[in-house]
């Protein structure tokens, strides 16, 4: 056994770490945290200053008993978790779980995965910092606290299944306020003028109108003012210019530019700089920091020199402007500048090269430019056009990166030919063009991390997992329309002729963008209206600034927790038991048949119409609202529709075809088999050409493409990809194979292989009472009777369960079937 222990977090890092460290050194992975709070109670002692429950969790004891043993045999154990706070609680509940001895035992920590950082944390060991770890814990509780109370409270007031979070609900509420400015927003028209003239010399060049008119009828009177007219170069100023390249990435800087240039979600961003920064190219990943060490600096100088020359380089220094940002790590950067690229994964490759232009052009000179703006006036009125240009004497850091920006960018100026004062300039064309104000935009992934960084709201650690876990939870969804078109008009002088065209334009797409769903907007406005301090921008602020205050030993957190709790506790108990329930109801009008109220609101299975009240004798009607509609815009006229369906369409093979809409979207069906309408397809515009169309291409992949053992083998692609069906079981096809041409010989080997899985899935059978055990995820099993299946808790050693016990778990557990005597006592 080596005499040192190394325990980091990940085997990828372990990996990497091994080649830097001679033979007395071991080094395993913990696999992230090996305890946490459990899963299924709050964990936490409200009354023994918030005392939490760490728990090993079933999976991980064997790697624990593993680690223990190493860790008794080993002279010195080294915890080489993460530099921030969640590696040092990480480190913490190591040195807790194997019960550690101090003498023994030493933390070190490193920003970089290579031989010579590695090397120096060993060399500077230090001790567990406990004001990290209670910075650790106080968010875990709280967030605990907060999810854990507030979560029942939406089950009952809204719908089950529905969970709230501290930072999450707070995004939410970003993406929802955003909507609602969208959908009041009123477009405002004026008209832009845009003019092409030439020099003396054939060059052409534009210029604009800095003022822009109201109405056409003032356009149009600007533009005959123009006609017959003569133009001049009223003035012409250039000056030297200066342009100074971003700083180094932080966390949420690279999540921005890697979605504005490579398209990367910032949960794939993180990824994919998780994966470089255990290779050992890239600097820690999680930092707020914009700071690079001297060492750095240095060697980015050196590359900058010895590839682009000595004029190039610049050495600089930046301060971060995050608020309360955490330890003064360093920005995120290559560990060898003079590596230009790596050749590995593609995306990982990419994002690499990101980093490393970004890093090298902060130490590089700024770049020269010079401006010219040219004033344009003619002799038949008093306005003067303007033109600006724009010419790169310089390229500076331009020569590597230029930042991205997340707003639709104008024209960029470009050259202008040279003019000088007084000269005269011919103009070809005169254009005044309609355009309209725009609401304010849609946050993407970048935009929101953009705006919570801004509004002091989580952390780098947080804000990947935030934003994916308010789209898994249905808040908030990708939008996919592609916009609408817009008519404007667009008034041309040419040749002295005035023409007026309608041209069209599409606007509205929320295509990529964060859109917020119905549920998420009822939820939100159910924890603005009664969790208004929860929600509040500010308070969440403040909440990261007293977790950076215990990070730094000024705040203690217990205290914290207590003066946060003796106020939440009580008024989520007073919400949860005075509070209306929450539905997001719009009375929309009056059914014209009928006299019944007409509404929107949320249903079991989703947003749906309803005619009729559940106080009246009749029962209500309902209908659902088509993927693209949604509770708050929907009109009545547009509610009403959804009644006329489901749409016959006509017949085939002797059965009906009809078209409609369900929970999973716009259909047809015919017969039992239901074929899903393709993305931007209407429910009421389809045909019964299309319709059999789509039908037709279902039979054919529903066709068999083999038999085995006397039964049909069809193939499909579902939600996890190509499968094949056979006797009932559904078989995943991997890549291995090719899908479009299998073989009879991979369709043999698919089955076989599923069913040997299956077998291996069997703890118990006894066939007789129809009753079996089998493995399922996560470490759990599952009894199985019929249609019947209950899941165990992870406590429950299956192979040790008999055939009585099991009996009395169905007993208990199984549902109960209503009989019609329950249903009558009911009514």
């Amino acid at each position: 056994m080596a005499k040192n222990l190394v325990i980091v977090e990940s085997p990828a890092k372990a990996k990497t770490i091994e080649k830097f460290l001679g033979k007395d050194y071991k080094v395993e992975s913990s696999f992230g945290h090996i305890a946490d709070l459990p899963s299924k109670e709050l964990g936490v002692d409200v009354d023994k200053e918030f005392k939490p429950k760490y728990i090993v969790d079933k999976d991980k004891k064997p790697l624990v008993k593993k680690l223990k043993d190493l860790a008794s045999k080993a002279e010195t154990v080294w915890l080489a978790s993460d530099e921030d706070r969640e590696g040092e609680a990480i480190a913490w509940h190591l040195a807790e779980e194997l019960k550690l001895e101090p003498k023994k035992t030493k933390r070190i920590v490193f920003n970089s995965i290579t031989k010579n950082a590695i090397l120096k944390a060993i060399e500077n060991p230090r001790t567990i910092d406990y004001n990290l770890v209670n910075a650790q814990q106080a968010r875990r509780v709280l967030d605990r606290l907060v999810g854990y109370e507030l979560s029942p409270v939406l089950w009952k007031k809204i719908k089950t299944g529905l969970s709230a979070g501290r930072v999450q609900s707070v995004s939410v509420r970003l993406i929802v306020e955003r909507e609602r400015e969208i959908a009041a927003f009123t477009p405002e028209a004026s008209y832009r003028i845009v003019a092409e003239f030439k020099t003396a010399e054939g060059k052409i060049f534009k210029a604009k109108l800095p003022k822009t008119f109201s109405t056409k009828e003032e356009a149009k009177l600007f533009l005959a003012k123009n006609k017959e007219a003569n133009f001049k170069i009223a003035d012409l100023d250039t000056k030297p210019a200066k342009k100074s390249p971003a700083a180094p990435f932080t966390t949420s800087t690279l999540q921005q530019e890697a979605s504005r240039k490579l398209y990367f979600s910032v949960a794939k961003t993180m990824n994919m700089a998780q994966r470089l920064y255990e290779a050992g190219l890239i600097t820690y990943m999680r930092t707020d920091s914009v700071n690079l060490s001297s060492e750095a600096i240095a060697a980015a100088q050196k590359e900058i020199i010895k590839s682009y020359g000595e004029e190039f380089s610049k050495p600089r220094n930046f301060t971060g402007k995050a608020k309360g940002a955490q330890e003064a790590h360093e920005a995120i950067r290559p560990t060898d500048m003079s590596r230009h690229g790596v050749n590995i994964e593609r995306d990982q490759a990419r994002l690499y090269d990101l980093i490393w232009k970004r890093t090298l052009a902060s130490q590089m000179s700024d770049a020269e430019l010079e401006r010219t703006n040219v004033k344009i006036e003619a002799d038949k009125h008093n306005e003067t056009f303007t033109a600006n240009g724009e010419v790169l004497k310089f390229e500076g850091f331009l020569k590597v990166y230029l930042e991205g920006t997340d707003e639709e960018e104008e024209e960029q100026a470009g050259m202008l030919p040279a003019m000088k004062v007084g000269e005269t300039v011919y103009n070809n064309y005169i254009t005044a063009t309609e355009r309209f104000t725009r609401p304010p935009y849609r946050y993407t992934e970048a935009s929101l991390v953009k705006k919570l960084e801004e509004l002091g709201i989580g952390r780098p650690s947080t804000y990947a997992p935030t934003i994916s876990t308010i789209q898994n939870r249905g808040y908030v969804e990708r939008g996919t329309i592609e916009g609408v078109e817009r008519k404007y008009v667009q008034l041309e002088l040419v040749n002295n002729q005035l023409k007026e065209s309608e041209l069209t334009e599409t606007v509205g797409s929320d295509k990529g963008k964060l859109v917020p769903t119905d549920i998420g907007m009822i939820v939100n406005d159910f924890l603005v209206n009664h969790f208004e301090n929860i929600l509040d921008y500010n308070f969440t602020a403040n909440v990261e600034q007293s977790f950076d205050n215990i990070a730094a030993g000024e705040e203690d957190w217990t205290k914290m927790m207590k003066d946060f709790y003796t106020d939440f506790h009580p008024h989520v108990k007073d919400v949860e038991e005075n509070a209306d329930r929450e539905s997001g109801e719009r009375v929309l009008g009056t059914d014209p048949a009928t006299g019944r109220q007409v509404s929107v609101r949320l249903g079991r299975y989703g947003a749906m119409v309803q005619i009729g009240t559940a106080e009246e004798e009749e029962k209500p009607k309902f209908a659902s609202l088509l993927p693209d509609q949604s509770l708050e815009t929907i009109t009545f006229e547009e509610a009403m529709e959804l009644f006329k369906l489901p749409r016959t369409l006509g017949t085939y093979k002797g059965e009906e075809v009809e078209a409609n809409v369900g929970r999973f979207g716009p259909y047809v069906r015919f017969g039992k088999n239901f074929v899903s309408l393709d993305k931007g397809e209407d429910v009421f515009d389809v045909t019964l050409d299309r319709a059999l169309e789509l039908i037709k291409l279902k039979e054919k992949a529903d066709a068999p493409i083999a038999t085995y053992k006397g039964e049909d083998v069809t193939k499909g692609k579902g939600r996890f990809g190509p499968f094949i069906k056979w006797n009932g079981i559904f078989i995943n096809v991997n890549k291995k194979y090719d899908f479009d041409h299998l073989s009879k010989a991979d369709i043999e080997e698919l089955i076989e292989d599923k069913l040997k899985k299956e077998r291996e899935k069997v703890i118990h059978n006894w066939e007789e009472e129809g009753i079996r055990v089998e493995k399922a995820r996560w470490g759990r099993s599952n009894i199985i009777k019929g249609k019947t299946k209950i899941e165990l808790t992870k406590d429950v050693d299956a192979t040790k369960l008999t055939l009585k016990e099991v009996q009395d778990i169905l007993e208990k557990q199984a549902p109960k079937k209503k009989t019609k005597t329950t249903k009558a006592k009911k009514k």
